[in-house]
């Protein structure tokens, strides 16, 4: 296998990953619907960097630690299915009322850039991901493996950026629709919420399952 067929699988199988609906894809949703355009891409971008991470450990061979210590594994898993439970629990807690779109101020976008980063380095099925297929595809064959790795990163970053941005914008357009409409922004705000607690059980239960 050549080394342009090797990165053509990655992304294959990255983008129906990232596809899938899962919690980083209700986050941004939510974000958007809640905060509009700059809040959706701030929690994007906040994912990616989670995704960073995520890269920079998998090339250093952490996953095979987390492999030999399930243990460990369990309690991550534990640990981010808790904390997106918790985020689904304050969803559905509050009041959503859409105002301007561009109504999030810069705090406010630290911080949705935070929730995202966590919510991206919480995620059961990103290190799932990581365990189970990322190392297949540095092979020495191909080259140093930090520049490999560097490249599986921007493959992962552009996929995420074409998919989660491009919900952001259209969650954004929609929120327009919404805007002065407090009854369907509660419902919606309740609904991600309720699907955020459902997501992270499923993930601690399949997580834990195949440990």
């Amino acid at each position: 296998m050549t080394y342009s067929e090797n990165l053509w699988l990655f992304f294959l199988l990255v983008s129906g990953i990232i596809v899938v609906p899962g919690m980083d894809m209700v986050f941004v949703m939510a974000s958007s619907l809640s905060g509009g355009r700059k809040a959706g891409l701030s929690a994007t971008f906040g994912i990616m960097a989670g995704g960073l991470v995520h890269t920079l450990y998998a090339a250093l061979g952490v996953g095979v630690l987390l492999h030999f210590a399930p243990q460990l594994f369990n309690a991550l898993l534990v640990a981010g299915a808790l904390y997106v439970a918790w985020i689904g629990w304050q969803l559905f807690r509050s009041s959503i009322v859409i105002d301007a779109v561009d109504g999030i101020d810069r705090r406010g976008l630290v911080t949705r850039f935070r929730q995202g980063a966590l919510t991206s380095l919480m995620n059961p099925k990103a290190y799932l991901f990581m365990l189970a297929v990322f190392p297949q595809f540095l092979r020495p064959e191909f080259g140093p493996v930090w520049r490999q790795a560097a490249i599986m990163l921007l493959v992962i970053w552009v996929t995420q950026l074409a998919v989660y941005g491009g919900l952001a914008l259209a969650a954004a357009r929609s929120r327009d629709a919404l805007t002065g409409n407090p009854a369907i922004t509660r419902f919606i705000g309740r609904a991600a919420g309720v699907l955020l607690v459902v997501i992270a059980v499923v993930t601690l239960w399949r997580g834990w399952g195949s440990v």
